[in-house]
This record gives structure tokens, C-alpha cells and sequence, in this order.
């Protein structure tokens, strides 16, 4: 039977980038939305402090709303959620660790109250108007990780999260491979899995390779132990709590986020601590070294967080003496490579021992995402008409669509989508048909949505060639210059050093505002514009910069 309501699939997030992922399934009147992530800026967004994604469609749809169902706790996939409501208060679908986690950030933002969160596993079924939706789980580097089955009339839609297939898991949440085989066996019109890692052959190492690595490193370690890691790593937080139980030391965290997220770890039963073992920050100096391990956050070299600040002399509670070794289990993400070098450099120059570089070299760090072989796994067990690689850059979608082809998804069944791109699905037959709008929102402070490209075009300029004022004084009667200009300069050149320059850029804005009185032209904004015009290239010829200029006008 032929039907005229579509299912569309797409993706406001997590496209073509690491990051923000928010993901859209629309079946007539019906929306699902699955995750809500944030990304953080690169070193051209200046001032900027988080990015989400746009959410414009949503707010224009927002009757057809049903739900926002998380898949896992990181903040690629939460970081957006505190502002999506405020434009947009949906209940919330999640599991009890990652329920805990988006609680943190709603309690930050005073949201809790008015939030409906209901907790799901992986048996859960839920019906969202005409989408039916059902769960299976995944395995990745943060507990309670669940992939998305969304039954529509078109057929089954999955959604993977981020995941890899770990076989002996460090918290015995073991993948419920069973699961997704009996989901392909009853048919997936389409797959939308993760791409992270679908340049790297082979399969990704099991968490507990790390285990023995870190009980080495501790065993041999002299001074005080500093690890920074991850701080949604429950498993990874439990290997340090165990290596420094089994070397009878206590532990410390130091970091906002680390004391949050194992607080959560422990009261939601995902962490063990023994009674005893924790210690405050202000403890850590009445101990001697050797009974000292500190958990913080920081291994992406972010300027503000624990290590950087351990690593620069500037952490008030703990410091890094000659001997102490510090233990990187994490791997950059790219884009911080040269903020993670830089603090590793400061680290040597402390004299500490410091155990960093990929995880396949140290043993401190294996990926929470899947290799080649654990996409053609989920590929093989899911066996979808339809493909579309998602939460990846462009190479990595590309790689992915290569690997379904090798495991039997037809060539022309897999569609690589930009953020906005639709893939409308009628009568069981998938093409990519429209778009719509999608892109970023910038949050600055307090502000959502209100920097956009013309301010950030304006930050690179005083960041680059710094800013000129220009401030004259005219009379109202008769239009004539009564004082100035009076020139100031911020970061474009220092002024008792460039006597000359500005003499001339005085002369040069006298004689534009004189040759405007003579043509009686009344509007300032052509009197600024023909100022501007007139010292910029004044400026240009004479210094090879383009300061911003900003010439001010009072009439008195």
C-alpha cells in the first residue's frame, strides 16, 4: 500500500565535524530528537564559549514535538540541552548515569524544576505518537550507553550512538550484540552510525588493556601521581582508584567537573570508592608524596582546568615538585594537540616524569569509539537497505560509506549529508531531497544566538590590527570644527612612538570634515564614512594594517 506521509531523516549537528551532535527523525507529525551536544570554539571564534546547533526548524515545529532522547552522557551529545530549553522545554529521555549528568547542568542553569526527565534502559519502549522507539546496548567510554531503534510505518530507523564493540568491558556493560542481530534480522530501512575512527583499521583495544599499564605506572612512581583524564571516564576513574587502593595511596580530585561527575558516579552505583580514600585538596601537602595520587581534569589542555594551572605554578591547593609524575590517559582531540604540547613542555620543565602520547604507546588510553571492524560489525548485524555516516568529518564519512559498500550496502544507498540536508524516505525508497536551515549558534556569556559573523569579523579585526578613535567636536549652528580630532589607539600603534603618523591622520580628518562643510553635507554618516575612507588608506599605504576606525561626532 502506497502512503503519502514521509519519513524524513537529518541532522542539525554532528556532520562533516566532531561535535554538537543533534539528529532529527520526522514521521508527519511526529519529531524525535536524539542528543543535544555542545562543541567548543577553535582559537578564530574569539570570545565565543560554546557552540550549538541551530535550532530554528525545531522552534518553528515545536507542536510536532514529542521528545529529546539521549544516548550517552559526554558533552558533544549534552552540552547544548540547558539552552535548547529554554526555547524549547520537551521532556527528556535518558539513562540513570547520563540523567545524572544533564541534572548537574540543569541545576547550573536553575532548569530542574521545570524539566521533565524520564529514565530509560535498554528494554524500555516507547511510543511517541506514530514513532515507536525501543532500545539496545551499546558499549563506549562513559557508562550507560544506549543505541536508538525508531519504528516508523516506513520501516525501522536505527541510530548507533557512539560506540565500539569491547568484549570484556571494565564495568561488565557488555554490547547486546543478540540484540542488534535480531534487530537486522527484522529489517533496518536505515542505519545511521558513528564515523570517529573509520580511518583506523583493525578493532579497538579493550579498556582493560589500560589496567595493568596504570598499577605499573603507579608501583614504579616515587613522588606524588597526578592523572588527568576524562573526567565522564567512570571506568577509567575506577582503574586509578583501584591502582592507588593496591599501592596505599589516597586520592585526591581537583577540578570542577571531576568532583561532579564521580560524585554522580558513586551516588548512581557506577563507582566505587573505598571509605577513607578520598581527600580534600588542602589535605594533599600533610601527606608525604609517596602516599599522594590526584585524579584532575585538564588532558585536553584546556588553559583554565587543573593541569594547566598545576603545570604553570598556578593551582592553589597542589603542586608538581621535581620527581612527581603525571600520567596523560587521554588522547588529544583534534585541534588541542598544541595546547596539550604546551603543557607537556611546562611539565618537563617542573622536572616531573610524564607518561603521555597516543594510547597505543603508553597502554593509558584506548578509544571509546570503534575501529573499521567494529563498524563492519555493527554494519554486518544491522544489514540496512540505507546508510548514512554520521558524528564525523568529512574523510571519516567517507571511509565509513567504503567499509558499508565492503559488507554489502549498494553502491547509491548511502548518503554522505551536510547538517540541514534531508533524506525523505516514501514508500520505503530513501532520496535526498531538500534543505533546511542549520548551522551554528554561538553562546558568549550570557548571550545565545546574538554574535554572529559581522561581531566575530569585527574581534578578528582589533585582535589583528588593533582599533583607532577619532573623536571631533562640531557646532550645531554653523557645522563648524570647534575641537580635535582627539586620536585614540588601542593595539594599533603606540602613540608616543608615532608622532608623525597620527599628526597626519589629524591633518587628513580636518581636511575631509572642511571639504564636507564646503559641500553643506549635513548627514554624519557620510561624514564618517569619507573619514574612514580617508585614513584607512592613509593607514594601509603607511603601515600595511587595517585598524578599525571608529571616528565619533559631538555636536554642541
Amino acid at each position: 500500500m502506497q502512503t503519502t506521509e514521509n519519513l524524513s531523516i537529518f541532522a542539525l549537528g554532528g556532520i562533516n565535524e566532531i561535535g554538537k551532535n543533534m539528529y532529527v527523525i520526522q514521521y508527519a507529525d511526529d519529531i524525535v530528537i536524539i542528543d543535544c551536544g555542545g562543541k567548543f570554539p577553535d582559537e578564530s571564534l574569539l570570545g565565543i564559549d560554546l557552540i550549538i546547533p541551530d535550532i530554528s526548524y525545531l522552534e518553528e515545529n515545536k507542536a510536532k514535538i514529542r521528545a529529546l532522547v539521549v544516548t550517552h552522557g559526554h558533552e558533544d551529545h549534552i552540552g547544548g540541552i540547558p539552552y535548547f530549553l529554554r526555547k524549547l522545554n520537551v521532556p527528556i529521555y535518558a539513562t540513570a548515569f547520563t540523567l545524572g549528568l544533564i541534572e548537574l547542568k540543569l541545576d547550573e542553569h536553575k532548569l530542574k524544576r521545570d524539566t521533565k526527565l524520564i529514565q530509560i534502559d535498554s528494554k524500555t519502549e516507547i511510543e511517541f505518537g506514530k514513532i515507536k522507539t525501543s532500545f539496545f546496548k551499546t558499549n563506549h567510554s562513559i557508562p550507560d550507553c544506549l543505541g536508538i531503534v525508531l519504528h516508523t510505518p516506513e520501516g525501522n530507523v536505527v541510530h548507533t550512538g557512539d560506540f565500539k564493540f569491547d568484549l570484556t568491558p571494565m564495568n561488565n556493560q557488555y554490547s547486546d550484540i543478540h540484540k542488534m542481530a535480531e534487530i537486522g534480522n527484522k529489517g533496518v530501512l536505515v542505519l545511521l552510525s558513528e564515523s570517529t575512527n573509520a580511518e583506523r583499521p583493525g578493532l579497538t583495544p579493550s579498556e582493560r588493556m589500560v589496567e595493568d599499564h596504570m598499577l605499573e605506572a603507579f608501583t614504579k612512581a616515587s613522588g606524588k601521581i597526578f592523572v588527568s583524564t576524562f573526567a565522564s571516564n567512570v571506568n577509567r576513574v575506577q582503574q586509578v582508584v583501584e591502582a592507588a587502593m593496591k599501592t596505599n595511596r589516597k586520592l585526591a580530585l581537583l577540578g570542577r567537573s571531576m568532583v561532579n561527575i564521580v560524585s554522580v558516579a558513586i551516588e548512581r552505583g557506577y563507582l566505587t570508592i573505598p571509605d577513607g580514600m578520598l581527600m580534600e585538596a588542602q589535605e594533599i601537602d600533610k601527606l608525604s608524596s609517596e602516599k599522594v595520587a590526584i585524579l584532575c581534569t585538564g588532558s585536553q589542555g584546556e588553559p583554565n582546568a587543573a593541569l594547566a594551572r598545576l603545570a604553570t605554578g598556578n593551582y592553589r591547593d597542589a603542586a608538581i615538585y621535581p620527581g612527581d609524575t603525571v600520567i596523560l590517559a587521554a588522547s588529544p582531540i583534534p585541534g588541542n594537540e598544541r595546547n596539550v604540547s604546551s603543557i607537556i613542555d611546562n611539565l618537563f620543565q617542573l622536572e616531573a616524569k610524564v607518561i603521555y602520547g597516543s594510547g597505543s604507546t603508553t597502554g593509558m588510553h584506548v578509544s571509546g569509539h570503534g575501529y573499521q571492524e567494529d563498524l563492519k560489525l555493527m554494519l554486518t548485524l544491522m544489514k540496512p537497505t540505507y546508510f548514512i555516516p554520521i558524528h564525523g568529518e568529512y574523510r571519516m564519512l567517507h571511509h565509513h560509506r567504503l567499509l558499508a559498500e565492503s559488507v554489502g550496502v549498494e553502491k547509491g544507498n548511502t548518503f554522505i549529508i551536510q547538517n540541514g540536508d534531508v533524506v525523505d524516505v516514501q514508500n520505503k525508497v530513501a532520496r535526498k531531497t531538500r534543505k533546511i536551515p542549520a548551522g551554528d549558534t554561538y553562546i558568549d556569556g550570557m548571550g545565545v544566538g546574538d554574535v554572529g559573523e559581522i561581531v566575530l569579523r569585527d574581534r578578528k579585526q582589533l585582535s589583528e590590527d588593533g582599533m583607532l578613535v577619532m573623536v571631533i567636536t562640531i557646532n550645531k549652528v554653523d557645522r563648524k570644527l570647534i575641537s580635535g580630532p582627539d586620536i585614540i589607539t588601542r593595539g594599533f600603534v603606540y602613540a608616543r612612538n608615532a608622532d608623525d603618523l597620527l599628526k597626519e591622520v589629524n591633518k587628513r580628518v580636518k581636511k575631509t570634515v572642511e571639504e564636507l562643510q564646503a559641500e553643506d553635507t549635513r548627514q554624519w554618516n557620510i561624514m564618517k564614512q569619507n573619514i574612514k575612507k580617508s585614513v584607512g588608506q592613509y593607514l594601509f599605504a603607511q603601515t600595511r594594517r587595517r585598524p578599525m576606525i571608529l571616528p565619533i561626532i559631538i555636536e554642541i
